[in-house]
């Protein structure tokens, strides 16, 4: 059976790439097929595999600027021959599942998110843009829309990170969806010497609300740890009171570190799943999320931490409030940790490749 792996762009190892790690454990053999592919970047994943890049690949900058090469990519899709492959499970959050497969091929696509520059935040996305791409974008996005609905009839079973997700599949494709939840590397994480402050970790960016979280600890002076990078950074450093501490990118030792002496996770935004609360989580620290996304499929009130159902700081300061007097929940790793283990990676591999399998035995694949 010839299988192709088709992921949007091969440029750092986050939370998608996990995902074509364990797909290339189920399938070592698979040809991995992406817009952009930067090999030092990635060299733990795609070292000794066959590669294929769209044309976008051999575009001036690319692996740098491939986001600007967006609306190439549906027809750079288009143009990869896929006849050779009985098999392909398409990685989709940028363009992915746009490719034409044969007739009798069985196409799965796991969807972190449909793109959500064109459809729910695409308003948060232009309002932030510079001015030429605030210009262009409503003729863009129309395209890119129509485009993403018409290339979704090429998909056999879809499969959503999340409920979340699924929902969003839902509405913008019309089409149902599997959900079965990302890996995350739980035999990565271990407990540790709980300390005095609070933790948010992750990409700093606008939609995932960081600003949020520090108007928060600011306002209720409780000790805060950012830990990050992204376009927001210096903004956040300005806006940050004595009792937050912004720490920027650090290594992933310096992380695990962090994870596992944090009172708990601030997860302040909207997000179709989010591994870090699981991570955090397998070090038996419990999280302290927005209600709202991805976040509903794992964080159970009183259990693994409390919700928040406003994006204000009061409304997180309450939460925080409702956190700690309920010193059970701040006390109790092994419980946290053990919910965790219900996403284990082994657990993905054995969801997804029943998903598959099942969806090419009900399109009749010749194997």
């Amino acid at each position: 059976m010839k299988v192709a792996i088709v992921h949007y762009w091969l440029v750092g190892l986050r939370g998608g790439e996990k995902v074509i790690e364990k797909l290339l454990e189920l399938y070592p053999d698979a040809t991995l097929i992406t817009h952009v592919h930067d090999p030092e970047a990635v060299k733990t994943l795609t070292e000794g595999r066959e590669v294929r890049e769209t044309f976008v690949g051999r575009l001036p900058g690319a692996k740098r600027h491939y986001q600007k090469y967006l609306p190439l990519m549906p027809r750079a899709l288009e143009q990869v021959d896929m006849s050779e492959f009985d098999l392909i499970i398409s990685s989709e959050s940028g363009p992915a599942k746009g490719i034409i497969p044969r007739p009798d091929a069985t196409h799965v696509c796991y969807c972190h998110t449909p793109m959500r520059y064109i459809w729910d935040h695409y308003h948060v996305y232009r309002n932030t843009a510079g001015r030429l791409t605030r210009a262009i974008m409503p003729l863009l996005a129309h395209h890119l829309r129509i485009w993403d609905v018409t290339s979704a009839a090429r998909v056999d079973h879809f499969v959503a990170n999340s409920s979340f997700t699924a929902q969003r599949i839902n509405s913008y494709y019309r089409r149902e969806a599997e959900v079965i939840a990302p890996p995350v590397a739980i035999d990565d994480f271990v407990s540790g010497s709980v300390g005095d402050h609070y933790l948010m970790a992750g990409e700093l960016v606008s939609y995932k609300r960081p600003d949020l979280a520090i108007e928060a600890f600011t306002r209720s002076n409780r000790k805060l740890t950012v830990v990050g990078d992204g376009e927001v950074l210096e903004k956040l450093k300005a806006q940050a009171g004595a009792n937050v501490r912004i720490l920027g990118r650090v290594s992933f030792e310096q992380l695990k570190e962090e994870f596992a002496k944090a009172r708990a996770l601030i997860f302040p935004g909207e997000e179709d799943f989010g591994i870090v609360p699981l991570e955090v989580m397998a070090c038996g620290r419990p999280v302290v999320a927005y209600g709202r996304g991805g976040a509903l499929d794992y964080v159970v009130p009183g259990k693994t931490g409390v919700f928040f159902d406003r994006q204000t700081p009061e409304a997180l300061n309450a939460a925080i409030d409702a956190l700690e007097s309920h010193p059970s929940l701040l006390d109790q790793p092994e419980i946290i940790r053990a919910h965790a283990a219900n996403f284990h990676g082994d657990v993905f591999k054995a969801k997804i490749k029943s998903a598959i399998d099942a969806a090419m035995a009900a399109k009749g694949t010749r194997v």
